[in-house]
């Protein structure tokens, strides 16, 4: 369980989610070119006071550490399976309490994981695209990271694309 107070976000039909930790890739999901894209780590600083934050990646680009600087140090992915790694590192949390944000093939498996658990798992295209797995094992696909994190910073914002 998280220290962090979480977040809830009322959902009609879908049920009250409460997260308490946001687990995101960073190459073409927060950064676009290697670079955090215009707003994101604004939203981030945010979003720590309520949220355990998580990124994990390969570092296409080497720019995660500089960019994420102050705000949280990135996870590393080291083996020859990042979609396997991916998925095995969200599996340490309760899936229901996770909100998980990707767009590569590679994010599959984890959004898989964070939906099939009860969590929200959120497809992001920032610029690079959004592989048609990766949007097919989330829950909402949404054009941009900033409006991804605005999803939690407004929590009304999942209530409104998520009621049935």
């Amino acid at each position: 369980m998280s220290a962090k107070p979480g977040i809830v976000i009322p959902i009609p039909g879908f049920g009250d989610r409460r997260v308490e930790v946001l687990v995101t890739d960073y190459t073409g999901t927060l950064a676009c070119g290697g670079r955090l894209v215009a707003g994101v780590r604004e939203r981030l600083l945010s979003l720590r006071g309520a949220l355990d934050l998580h990124v994990i990646t390969a570092d296409t680009f080497g720019t995660a550490d500089a960019e994420l600087s102050g705000i949280v140090t990135p996870h590393r992915l080291r083996g020859a399976r990042h979609d396997i790694e991916k998925e095995q590192f969200v599996k340490r949390f309760d899936a229901a309490r996770v909100v998980a944000l990707g767009n590569g093939l590679n994010d599959r498996l984890m959004l898989g994981a964070i939906k099939a658990g009860g969590g929200i798992a959120v497809a992001v295209d920032n610029g690079e695209g959004c592989a048609l797995d990766t949007m097919l094992n989330a829950h909402i696909q949404i054009v941009g990271a900033a409006n991804a994190l605005d999803l939690l910073l407004d929590p009304r914002r999942c209530t409104a694309t998520l009621r049935v």
